[in-house]
């Protein structure tokens, strides 16, 4: 494996880094206005990512076989987001703000609970950097190394608030500031990890690459629907999360089809 590729697989994760950051240079907790736009510009990056980078390119890999070409893209699709939710529903987790656990029932720690939820929502990403990355690495002509860098690029943008939004709660929650920052950076570190096993088993999957891209696509959507947007729609109602998620969607569209 090129060393190069392990390092674009790093990108998502300092995005996530320079996010938790944030607590060394904010003194009180992020404000909730602030919070719903974040949800909301991360929300619209995946949106995009996931419709440019993943399922167009899985349907434009099956074009010769005509009208049946979008049959690979709706199948992983739906099993991306039957498996986020198989996860979801068996993965003991605490989203934060909220006190009721999710997933079945255990005695973990609040601590080890947030944990999960973050590594449930961060493995689609890392998932969707590695299918993009093996596709280019194999030389289809429906991802360029350049759109896979888009992709990298993308997820590493909407990484910065989604690193802030747990690292700043972390800080108000007590711990100093170099804690928080570790965990907020931590909670990025599923992303290389998932992306290098999908590009060591990349010979295997090969075969299968449309559905894997459509498979990250579903899981990716399955977190915006589930996570982030009800996150961002909670409490007093607000335009910021749309207006994040348009700025957001716009700006992963203009990325994938500039540097495609």
């Amino acid at each position: 494996m090129q060393m190069s590729l392990v390092i674009y697989l790093l990108i998502p994760l300092l995005g996530t880094m320079l996010g938790s950051a944030f607590v060394f240079f904010m003194n009180d907790a992020m404000s909730v206005r602030l919070q719903k736009t974040l949800l909301g510009f991360a929300s619209g990056v995946m949106v995009a990512a996931s419709v440019w980078s993943l399922l167009i390119p899985a349907m434009e890999m099956e074009a010769a076989k005509g009208a049946w070409a979008v049959l690979p893209a709706a199948l992983g699709f739906l099993l991306g987001m039957g498996f986020l939710l198989l996860i979801d529903e068996l993965t003991p987790h605490l989203h934060i703000g909220t006190d009721k656990p999710e997933g079945m029932r255990s005695h973990l720690s609040r601590t080890a609970m947030l944990a999960l939820a973050v590594t449930i929502h961060n493995l689609p990403e890392g998932m969707a950097v590695g299918v993009v990355f093996a596709g280019a690495d194999s030389g289809t002509a429906s991802i360029s190394l350049a759109s896979a860098i888009a992709v990298a690029l993308g997820i590493a943008i909407q990484n910065v608030p989604e690193g802030a939004i747990i690292s700043m709660p972390m800080r108000a929650a007590g711990n100093s500031r170099w804690r928080s920052f570790l965990i907020g950076s931590l909670s990025g570190a599923v992303e290389p990890v998932g992306a290098l096993a999908v590009l060591l088993l990349a010979s295997l999957l090969m075969p299968a690459l449309p559905y894997l891209l459509a498979f990250a696509a579903g899981a990716m959507f399955y977190v915006v629907i589930e996570e982030l947007i009800p996150e961002a729609s909670n409490g007093e109602h607000s335009n910021l999360s749309t207006i994040g998620f348009a700025v957001g969607f716009v700006l992963m569209m203009v990325l994938d089809v500039v540097m495609g």
